[in-house]
């Protein structure tokens, strides 16, 4: 019974697919209590490759992928993805007069850095700077839904980021940043890259933006060099279209809901 929030690097899903790594080596059955999915109405992000698989994302579907947990739990089984292949007796609750257009809000916060529906609905796409020297807003109040950095111009919206009970911490702690806040813009509906590539651009030292662990968000090692290289936004998007018609093919075998 886990609230997920449909994005890949929410590492609720590495623990579904450890939950039922050991029950079916044990032959303990799993239940999975079916929730909404607040990012559900759409499938957008480069495909995770298998080089870049860690806790953080261990599978091959995008950055948000369009089903529930419980859906997704059935896509684990069925594609044989637990260990040796083995497969978990499963059984799915299912969520009554739902769809995956259905808009949904989360009543109580998923994480303490995703504490409203913008943040979760920001987090598909600030989360690619989560590994950069920029700040997304963890240690303060408005967690993926700024981003800002020292060095960036000083404009109208600044930050100071100060430890709190989600971030001990955080990215540029006690540092004033300046930035954009993004709490007052429409949801979006795509991965979007603009932030990122809006950070890229302002900040100065080039060579040390990227953190060790970029590859492993995006899912891809190819999204690194295409910011660095300054690929327009439209040109990157294209070279997700493959990976995610063959997902979408994939996904459809194991929804449940409309």
């Amino acid at each position: 019974d886990l609230q997920d929030v449909g994005v890949r690097f929410f590492t609720y899903l590495s623990t579904l697919h450890y939950v039922m790594e050991a029950c079916a080596e044990q032959n303990i059955p799993v239940i999975v209590l079916d929730r909404p999915n607040p990012n559900s109405h759409y499938i957008d992000g480069p495909v995770l490759n298998h080089e870049n698989s860690s806790f953080v994302g261990m599978h091959p579907v995008p950055i948000v992928y369009g089903m529930t947990i419980g859906e997704y739990a059935k896509m684990i089984n069925g594609e044989g993805w637990l260990s040796n292949g083995i497969s978990c007796d499963l059984k799915v609750i299912p969520i009554q007069n739902y769809t995956h257009k259905t808009p949904y809000e989360l009543i109580i916060r998923p994480s303490p850095n995703l504490p409203n529906a913008q943040a979760i609905a920001l987090y598909p796409s600030l989360c690619l700077l989560e590994q950069t020297v920029i700040s997304i807003g963890r240690g303060t109040n408005k967690q993926f839904q700024i981003y800002g950095h020292p060095s960036f111009p000083k404009n109208q919206f600044s930050f100071t980021p100060k430890p709190n009970f989600g971030a001990k911490s955080p990215k540029q702690n006690g540092i004033l940043c300046y930035g954009i806040d993004l709490t007052k813009i429409k949801k979006p509906d795509r991965v979007e890259l603009k932030w990122l590539i809006d950070a890229y651009t302002n900040f100065t030292e080039k060579s040390g933006f990227f953190l060790k662990g970029f590859n492993r968000i995006s899912g891809i090692n190819d999204l690194k060099i295409q910011i660095e290289q300054e690929i327009p936004e439209s040109e990157i998007r294209k070279t997700w279209n493959q990976d995610l018609e063959k997902f979408k093919k994939i996904r459809a075998k194991y929804l449940i809901y409309p």
